[in-house]
């Protein structure tokens, strides 16, 4: 079901809603249960056969867990890393049969001239799930988890705002919040943050993400046909898919969040106005920030992190986004999208090494700052295009584009004096009002993500002050108050994403 529909937003939602305070108010296992339910319900509308795999995961996990606590007061104590061993590979042995058994049967025909085939869909949401729980059980091996409920625990990963695209829930975030009294009963500056949040990132998916939805797809599309794309052609495509990613992500962040919200549950941030980062490293604190923490937590340190030499260090952060890249997806693409992180990570982390040591060039902070984050920016662009490319030739071949190596494209035959008619006919684009609006929207686009607060600091800033950082992100005409004025302003907002309710668009992250 998604976020963006009537049956989730008139049907589902309000049901669940008063479902869980009516019962939440006489038993807080019955409002548990209700919840886990309906979130079983949310996952089954996109096909019920999965339910069973879900519940499946769930019962193994749990039982897994409850032997490595009960093992660390009995002789068999030692044993207990076997056990974790087992089913963290039983968890990604899951995974990997239904996301890369297809990818493996490619390559494979590819190399032995065989033409070996399945037919397996993948689950949605299954990477998310699959990595809440192998956290979960490492940390029970780590006797950090003190509660073993499996109702809650339940609930823990089926919860509906984050299983189909995340974020990557941390037991200790939210299962206590199971515990509170205050979950079950309404709270209405909850409903108001929670709805006027999730207004936002609607609006972000229905009315700005999908609009560039147009660019991307024929650009992409020529260039995997073969097509030589002209250097405006290939940047207007690249920056579409890079602006269409970072406000459908966004949106669904958002909406996650502000659902949640609703029920009186926070969750944690993911999303945090990445395009404004000064580095890589910064990036990836800001972007899908539950994944940049599990694998930090669950792969670059286990593997050694920096604790044993300059060249380790770097071989475990390309491991790590290498890995990082594969996890999006099946595709060689995704392993280059990942690879070239980790190339730019390795590199920042050298010269800053070496910027440690030498004077400071004597730039204003302001400019240093700026130039900094435009460099992070085309950096990111360039890796988006692998991340979005069909294959790794065509993502080539679409960055020998962007270079200018097919020149500008056919530019159209003047058709007025106009100065700005003439600019627009040579850089390719139609000279006609809806154009001049399309370079509007880009302009005010790309303002919003360089310039502008993102939605948790404009919304809320006091709950996500920790992640948000020190800075302050926020102007007083753009911090959210219960008033008239932002009332309107959201309503109006919401009017105008309702309307597109009827197009049915995926968030882009389910497919991961």
């Amino acid at each position: 079901m998604l976020f963006n529909s009537y049956p989730f937003a008139f049907v589902f939602l309000p049901i669940t809603l008063a479902g869980f305070f009516a019962l939440g108010r006489r038993s807080r296992g019955l409002a548990i249960a209700w919840l886990a339910l309906a979130s079983l319900f949310f996952y089954g509308w996109w096909n019920p056969v999965y339910v069973g795999l879900l519940l499946a995961s769930i019962s193994f996990n749990y039982f897994v867990a409850r032997c490595l606590h009960f093992l660390d007061t009995t002789p068999l104590a030692p044993h207990r890393k076997l056990l974790l061993t087992l089913a963290v590979g039983a968890n990604l042995g899951l995974l990997a049969y239904y996301k890369y058994t297809g990818f493996f049967l490619r390559n494979l025909n590819a190399l032995a001239g065989t033409h070996l085939a399945a037919d397996i869909v993948l689950p949605l949401g299954i990477s998310f799930f699959t990595f809440t729980q192998i956290a979960f059980l490492v940390d029970t091996y780590r006797r950090e988890v003190r509660e073993f409920n499996f109702l809650h625990y339940g609930l823990f990963v089926t919860y509906f705002p984050h299983l189909i695209a995340g974020p990557i829930l941390h037991h200790k975030e939210i299962m206590p919040q199971f515990r509170q009294l205050d979950t079950y009963r309404p709270d209405y500056r909850n409903l108001a943050i929670g709805l006027s949040i999730f207004a936002i990132g609607l609006f972000k998916k229905v009315n700005l993400a999908d609009g560039f939805a147009q660019d991307v797809t024929p650009a992409f599309k020529a260039a995997s046909a073969g097509v030589a794309l002209g250097l405006v052609d290939a940047w207007r495509g690249a920056l579409a898919y890079t602006l269409q990613l970072y406000f459908d992500f966004s949106g669904y962040c958002d909406m996650a969040i502000g659902v949640s919200l609703l029920f009186g549950i926070t969750l944690p941030l993911n999303f945090n106005s990445p395009y404004q980062a000064t580095g890589l490293v910064d990036f990836w604190r800001r972007w899908h920030m539950t994944l940049s923490r599990f694998l930090r937590d669950y792969l670059y340190i286990p593997l050694g992190g920096n604790r044993k030499g300059t060249l380790r260090r770097y071989l475990n952060l390309f491991l790590t986004m290498l890995l990082g890249g594969l996890w999006h997806g099946a595709n060689w693409t995704f392993v280059a999208w990942g690879a070239l992180h980790g190339l730019y990570l390795m590199a920042e982390h050298a010269v800053g090494a070496r910027r440690s040591r030498a004077p400071s060039p004597g730039l204003r902070p302001i400019w240093t700052r700026s130039l900094a984050t435009a460099a992070t920016f085309l950096l990111v662009v360039v890796g988006w295009v692998f991340f979005r490319a069909d294959d790794l030739t065509s993502g080539v071949r679409f960055l020998a584009a962007m270079a200018g190596l097919n020149g500008l494209g056919s530019p159209l035959p003047p058709q007025s004096a106009s100065d700005v008619t003439l600019l627009l006919q040579t850089l390719g684009l139609h000279a006609t009002p809806l154009a001049v609006l399309g370079i509007a929207q880009y302009l005010a686009c790309l303002y919003v993500v360089f310039c502008l607060p993102n939605t948790q600091a404009i919304v809320d800033r006091q709950r996500y002050l920790k992640e948000l950082g020190p800075r302050p992100t926020s102007t007083p005409r753009l911090i959210w108050a219960p008033s008239p004025t932002w009332g309107i302003l959201l309503a109006l907002m919401t009017a105008a994403s309702l309307v597109r309710f009827s197009r049915v668009s995926e968030f882009l992250y389910f497919q991961f």
